[in-house]
C-alpha cells in the first residue's frame, strides 16, 4: 500500500520525537495525534495525524485494531529512504525524475514532470488540485533531502 501524504519536511530528529511520542501499546489515533502535538511543535490535529500517517509509511508506527502504536524499528537513514521510495505515493516516480539526470529540477519543473501520474480521482478531489499537488511536489523533495536522496541546491533539487 502507498500512502500519499507527505507533510512538511523536518529533520531525522523530528521524526525521532513524534515516533517516541506514539506507545507502545496501541492507543486511538485522537490520543496518539495528541502526544505527537506535546512532543513535537506541531500546532493543530490535522498535522499531527499527517505525521501520524507518513510514520506509517516509513514503518515506525503501526497500526492495528485496537490503534497506532510505535514500532522497534530503528531510526536509519537508509530503511527510512527505502520505506519513503516504496511506500509514500509519487515519491519513487519524483525521484525516478530527479535521477534521469537534467540537472537540478526546481519543485514546479518537478510537478510539471510527475503532473501525469496524478490519478484522475485526485484531479477530481480538489478544486485546485495543481496548488495541492504542487504542494505535496515540494514536501517530496524535501524530505527527498532529509533521507539522502536527493540534495537542494541554489537550482533546485538534484539526485544524490
Amino acid at each position: 500500500m502507498r500512502y500519499k501524504v507527505a507533510p512538511p519536511a523536518r529533520s531525522l530528529d523530528f521524526l525521532d520525537d513524534a515516533r517516541g511520542a506514539v506507545p507502545l501499546v496501541p492507543d486511538g489515533e485522537s490520543d496518539c495525534c495528541r502526544a505527537i502535538q506535546r512532543a513535537t511543535d506541531v500546532a493543530d490535529r490535522e498535522t499531527a495525524r499527517e505525521y501520524l500517517t507518513f510514520l506509517q509509511a516509513l514503518g515506525l508506527v503501526a497500526k492495528s485494531d485496537r490503534g497506532y502504536h510505535r514500532t522497534r524499528t530503528e531510526l536509519d537513514r537508509v530503511a527510512l529512504a527505502a520505506a519513503f521510495r516504496e511506500n509514500v505515493f509519487a515519491a519513487a516516480e519524483l525521484l525516478d525524475v530527479l535521477e534521469d539526470g537534467d540537472g537540478p529540477l526546481t519543485s514546479t519543473d518537478a510537478f510539471e514532470r510527475v503532473r501525469d501520474t496524478v490519478p484522475r480521482w485526485e484531479r477530481e478531489r480538489h478544486a485546485d488540485w495543481e496548488r495541492v499537488w504542487r504542494t505535496r511536489v515540494e514536501h517530496l523533495l524535501g524530505w527527498a533531502n532529509v533521507f539522502g536522496l536527493a540534495s537542494r541546491t541554489d537550482d533546485g533539487y538534484d539526485a544524490v
